[in-house]
């Protein structure tokens, strides 16, 4: 058997092959092209499937496989938060527009008018309604774009549609549509009062599932985009976040995860949602009634992208890691890392980044260090906001981008007073997602046996006291509650 996993990611889209033990046998990766305006952020969702497709094909060429290639399923994972809008002949009917688009805001405002967070909460699982969500997005097409609404006949999200394009069926899975803001989490279906408000039907949208299950056989045309066999299997799969977590082996109850990509993102599994004792984003999880806290911090990875783009350029990683491994933390230069959409736990959309302690002794790379110790510190303050709730017990397990930097890996070390836990594979997403597929083929009889046989940790960050660190966490918390008042002038 050979499996291919799909990680349709927002900065990249990731393709990996892997055979019947879980080896990877070839890995893709592509980057996503946008079209970016200070708000908006659209892209081609068909461009985006042909991308897709044809990372598939290049993945089988390069695992030496013979043709039509005999994958036995693929299966789908990634971002779930951008719309894609369809007309009478399900072709896009515009852009698609992507998470990262900002442009709801004062639709934002309007829905939280009429359905208050004490409403929400309880039954979409989020505590506040944000630009990021794709009902704000609608809204905002009905309002401005009145032709393009009454034209449009199907409203999907980003996977969906991939799962559309190569099965030919429409499938939404639940942990998917956690995000749209009109999924009840804990019936398992569309909520309909906010859905009528919009002025959207039921009809619109696609039958709602159980993460991993099968949608269907690959279709035609895209088995002549593939070169793959009709025999081939599409998982629907779950979201990033939750593959992230079993491919880290991240299943049970109290264990948590850190994904430090350009979002920032904590997850730990519950077993049953708890409504009354915080604000913790809830969401349905990967596993039949099972839940998890996911609190999720956009202006993450994305803030040292940024800083490194406009301001180290013809850096590498590689280089920047080098010169900040010996570098002394600055007991004054801070960064408040609210650059992008909204974090966690506060979910203010107004809030803006900036950075404080600024002297001519500062340099570039200080900055750059800066913006790390930032990212931590935002860290270190969703993981006490979840304990407030659930008992976190272990090594944080990170992954992403950022994971791969021992300098910031031992900063969160230092900054949260945990072990930071490094997983072997570096795709800890793609190996979930082959994770499930492997499962629902029964190769192997459940997931705590494929984790115990193909997951390992292969570097463990150790936490040493800096007492700079907790002054600075202090700091962190006092400048942000201090900037309140400005930013909501």
């Amino acid at each position: 058997m050979y499996f291919i996993a799909v990680d349709l990611g927002t900065t990249n889209v990731k393709v990996c092959c892997y055979d019947s033990s879980l080896r990877v046998l070839s890995s893709e990766s592509e980057n996503v092209i946008y079209d970016r305006t200070e708000e908006f952020v659209e892209f081609d969702a068909e461009k985006y499937f042909e991308m897709v497709a044809a990372m598939i094909k290049k993945s089988c060429i390069s695992a030496s496989l013979s043709i039509p290639y005999p994958i036995t399923q693929i299966i789908l994972t990634g971002q779930a938060e951008s719309l894609v809008a369809l007309d009478k002949h399900q072709r896009p009917a515009c852009k698609a527009i992507s998470w990262l688009d900002m442009r709801s805001k004062e639709e934002c405002k309007e829905l939280k008018l009429v359905f208050p967070p004490e409403k929400c909460y309880p039954i979409t699982g989020q505590p506040e309604i944000i630009p990021t969500w794709p009902i704000t997005k609608i809204l905002w097409i009905k309002k401005n774009k009145p032709t393009l609404f009454f034209n449009i006949a199907t409203y999907v999200l980003l996977k969906d549609y991939i799962i559309f394009r190569m099965a030919g069926v429409f499938s939404g899975e639940y942990s998917i549509y956690n995000f749209s803001h009109y999924f009840d989490i804990t019936n398992k279906t569309y909520w309909d009062e906010i859905l009528d408000y919009v002025g959207v039907s039921r009809s619109q949208l696609p039958p709602l599932v159980e993460p991993g299950s099968i949608a269907g056989y690959i279709t035609q045309e895209a088995m002549k985009m593939t070169g793959l066999a009709s025999s081939v299997k599409v998982n629907v799969g779950t979201l990033d976040h939750f593959c992230g977590m079993i491919g880290t082996g991240n299943i049970y109850d109290g264990r948590i995860s850190e994904s430090a990509g350009t979002v920032l993102s904590l997850a730990t599994m519950i077993s049953h949602p708890n409504f009354q004792a915080s604000r913790i984003p809830i969401h349905y999880g990967p596993f039949h009634d099972k839940y998890v806290y996911l609190p999720v911090c956009e202006s993450g990875g994305i803030s040292l992208e940024w800083f490194k783009t406009q301001f180290l350029k013809d850096v590498s990683y590689d280089q920047l890691n080098k010169q900040l491994e010996n570098r002394k933390i600055s007991g004054q230069l801070l960064f408040l890392p609210y650059i992008a959409g909204t974090n966690a736990p506060e979910f203010n959309s107004f809030v803006k980044g900036g950075f404080f302690g600024v002297s001519v002794s500062h340099d570039k790379y200080d900055f750059a260090l800066a913006v790390m110790e930032g990212v931590a510190h935002l860290l270190k303050k969703n993981i006490d906001f979840i304990e407030q709730t659930q008992n976190v017990s272990g090594a944080i397990i990170s992954t992403g981008g950022g994971a791969k930097s021992a300098v910031w890996s031992q900063m969160k070390a230092d900054i949260t007073g945990r072990i930071i836990a490094i997983p072997e594979n570096e795709e800890t997403c793609c190996l979930g997602a082959a994770l499930m597929g492997a499962v629902s083929e029964r190769l192997f009889p459940d997931f705590e046996t494929a984790i115990k046989q193909c997951v390992r940790i292969k570097k463990e960050y150790f936490p040493q006291k800096n007492p700079v660190y907790i002054k600075k966490q202090l700091q962190f918390n006092a400048l942000y509650e201090a900037l309140l008042p400005i930013y909501d002038k």
